[in-house]
C-alpha cells in the first residue's frame, strides 16, 4: 500500500493523530517543534518526525512497518524539509539503540551517554573541521600575540549581559595568560543570540587577552536539550551535562588548548550548581580521551548586599524598576534594554 507524507504545522488539529504513536514509542510532542512530518498509510499514521531548529526529533515508526524501509523514506523528507529552510547541519538524540537505524540514513555519532542517550550529526567530519578551525585561530594568536600556557575558558548565555559577567571575565582572564569566551547560539532565551552576542562583545571591549568565539551548534543550551524520550528529569538533566561536557572536553577544549574553565558561584538556579559540581567531575578526571581540564568557581560580584544575575536583571526589567536595573548591567546592556523598551511600547 503507498506511503502519504503530510506536513503538520502547530495548530493542526492532526497533531493529535500522532500522539499515540509516540506514547507507544515512550515519546512526546515537543513545544518545540516547527513541523511533524507524519506518514499514512491506508488512513493511518504508522511513522513520524519533526524538525525544531537544526534538531531531528520525534521520530517514531510503528513497530509493524519496521523492516519496510520506512524509517529511510521517511528521514529523507525531514532531511529535504530542513534543506528547502536552508538547514544543511542536521542533528538528533537517540537512545543508543537507534543508532544503527539512524547511521544507515547518513547520521554519524558524537557524544554518548551509555544505555540513555547518543548525539548524532549527519556528517562523518563537520566537528573535525570545527576544531581545526579553532586551531588554526589558535595558531595565529600563538604567533601575533603569545597567548603562554594557562588558557582559560567561559561558556556564557548571557541573557542579558550585565556586570557580573563583565566581572567573571575580568577575574577569569585576570588568572589565564588568554582567555577563551564561547557563546551559547541556541535561541531558547528571552533574547536572541542576534542581540545577546553583540552585547558580550560590548560589554567585554577593553580585556586585552580575550577572544570572544561566536556561538556553535556544539555548546548544547540546557533548554533546547531534548528529553522527551527521557522521562525522569533529572535523567535529563545528567544527560545534558555528559553530553554537552564530553563536547567540550574531547573536541572543543584540545582544539583551543584550554586548561581552565571558570565558572561563577551558583546561589540561584539549583539545575546550574548541580550543572556545575557535574562539570567538576566531568572535566578534572582523567578519562583516556581528553587532557583534564581544572574548573575554577570564581565568587559573584555582588551590588545592593546580593549577587548580580541575569535573572535579576530580566525581574527588574519586568516590574519597570530602572533605577535598580541600571546598577546592574553596562551602559551598552542599558541602552539596549530602553531600546527594545520604547519598541515594544511605542504605539504602531
Amino acid at each position: 500500500m503507498p506511503v502519504l507524507f503530510r506536513r503538520l504545522f502547530p495548530g493542526d488539529e492532526r497533531l493529535t493523530q500522532l500522539l499515540p504513536l509516540l506514547h507507544q514509542a515512550g515519546m512526546r510532542l515537543e513545544e518545540d517543534v516547527e513541523v511533524m512530518i507524519a506518514a499514512y498509510q491506508q488512513g493511518r499514521v504508522v511513522a513520524c518526525g519533526g524538525l525544531a531548529g537544526r534538531v531531528l526529533k520525534c521520530i517514531a515508526i510503528d513497530p509493524a512497518r519496521r523492516g519496510e524501509g520506512l524509517s529511510l523514506t521517511l528521514m529523507t523528507e525531514l532531511i529535504t524539509l530542513a534543506f528547502e529552510r536552508g538547514r544543511p547541519e542536521l542533528f538528533l538524540f537517540t537512545k543508543p539503540e537507534n543508532r544503527a537505524l539512524f547511521a544507515a540514513a547518513g547520521f554519524y555519532p558524537l557524544a554518548e551517554v551509555p544505555g540513555y542517550l547518543v548525539l548524532m550529526e549527519n556528517s562523518p567530519d563537520r566537528l573535525r573541521r570545527h576544531c581545526a578551525q579553532l586551531r588554526r585561530h589558535c595558531a595565529q594568536l600563538r604567533r601575533q600575540r603569545q597567548p603562554g600556557q594557562r588558557i582559560g575558558a567561559i561558556v556564557m548565555n548571557a541573557n542579558p549581559f550585565t556586570l557580573g559577567h563583565r566581572w567573571l571575565v575580568e577575574q577569569a582572564a585576570a588568572r589565564c595568560d588568554w582567555l577563551h569566551l564561547l557563546v551559547v547560539q541556541e535561541d531558547a532565551s528571552q533574547f536572541r543570540y542576534a542581540e545577546r552576542y553583540p552585547l558580550i562583545a560590548q560589554g567585554t571591549h577593553g580585556i586585552r587577552n580575550l577572544t570572544l568565539h561566536p556561538g556553535s551548534a556544539y555548546v548544547i543550551s540546557r533548554a533546547t536539550f531534548p528529553g522527551y524520550f527521557l522521562k525522569d528529569q533529572g535523567v535529563v538533566d545528567i544527560c545534558h551535562s555528559q553530553i554537552d561536557l564530553q563536547l567540550f572536553r574531547h573536541y572543543l577544549a584540545p582544539a583551543l588548548g584550554i586548561t581552565h574553565r571558570f565558572v561563577g558561584t551558583e546561589p540561584f538556579c539549583p539545575l546550574t550548581a548541580a550543572y556545575n559540581r557535574r562539570m567538576k567531575a566531568l572535566l578534572t578526571q582523567p578519562d583516556g580521551l581528553g587532557r583534564p581540564v581544572e574548573v575554577m568557581e570564581l565568587p559573584r560580584l555582588e551590588i545592593g548586599g546580593a549577587p548580580v544575575s541575569a535573572s535579576r536583571v530580566r525581574a527588574l526589567l519586568a516590574a519597570g524598576d530602572w533605577d535598580a536595573l541600571t546598577a546592574l548591567v553596562p551602559p551598552t546592556t542599558l541602552a539596549f534594554l530602553q531600546h527594545a523598551h520604547r519598541r515594544e511600547t511605542t504605539p504602531a
